[in-house]
């Protein structure tokens, strides 16, 4: 999408158009919109059309014109991260920008799990204020930080490497994944879990789940059996 619209570009400069920002054609938006809306259901038809199109953002800039204009026509997106790629996380997936305008319609008792909203929002919410106190610490150090900073960040450091990270042929099931986000919760004491009302709290806080090595373990025994 990003040579698309540069190449949209340079046919606006060569037919002496009036620019938009950053010499993009003021029509680039209707074009992105006119490729992306193109995803979905036609009516009296059978089947979709799925697209999962590729932007490459130049400089690393969301705010750049193309995947600005983008993040206003699309159902959601998908942020890949440079830094978490540079430090070994796979998928380098940074949560933060990254968003669906979809999700709340298939979440939930019935779809996936009764708790899958509040702990997403959560676990969002944690990594956060983990970001945030991470930046913190480069500039007053790690003594001037309180016992509850100290908690986000070693859930921040558990966050990416357990729960963002994932093996290139690992077939992570949603259930995996929102325990494991109990996992990680469980590092704070209840007080500190402000988005997740307290009858969830109370049906899923204290669940203990054996670690996955131990499960492992436990499996290749009853095969050798």
């Amino acid at each position: 999408m990003s040579s698309y619209a540069e190449a949209l570009r340079e046919v606006s400069a060569a037919r002496e158009e009036v620019p938009g920002r950053r010499g993009f054609p003021g029509y680039m938006y209707t074009d992105l919109a006119t490729i992306y809306e193109r995803a979905g259901r036609v009516e009296g038809r059978s089947g979709s059309i799925t697209q999962i199109p590729i932007l490459t953002m130049p400089n690393d800039d969301i705010t750049h014109p193309i995947p600005d204009l983008t993040g206003f026509i699309t159902e959601g997106q998908i942020y890949v991260d440079r830094q978490l790629h540079n430090r070994q996380i796979y998928p380098p997936i940074n949560v933060l920008p990254s968003l669906s305008r979809l999700m709340k319609s298939a979440i939930g008792e019935g779809m996936t799990r009764k708790d899958h909203g509040d702990v997403s929002n959560q676990l969002y919410a944690c990594y956060a204020i983990g970001k945030d106190v991470q930046a913190m610490k480069a500039v007053v150090g790690e003594e001037a930080l309180s016992s509850d900073d100290l908690l986000y960040l070693e859930f921040l450091q558990k966050f990416e490497k357990q729960f963002i990270a994932q093996g290139a042929y690992e077939n992570r099931s949603i259930f995996e994944s929102l325990d494991i986000g109990w996992q990680l919760l469980r590092i704070f004491p209840k007080e500190l879990l402000k988005r997740i009302p307290e009858s969830m709290l109370a049906e899923f806080y204290p669940r203990e789940s054996r670690p996955q090595a131990e499960a492992v373990t436990l499996k290749h025994k009853g095969a050798e059996k």
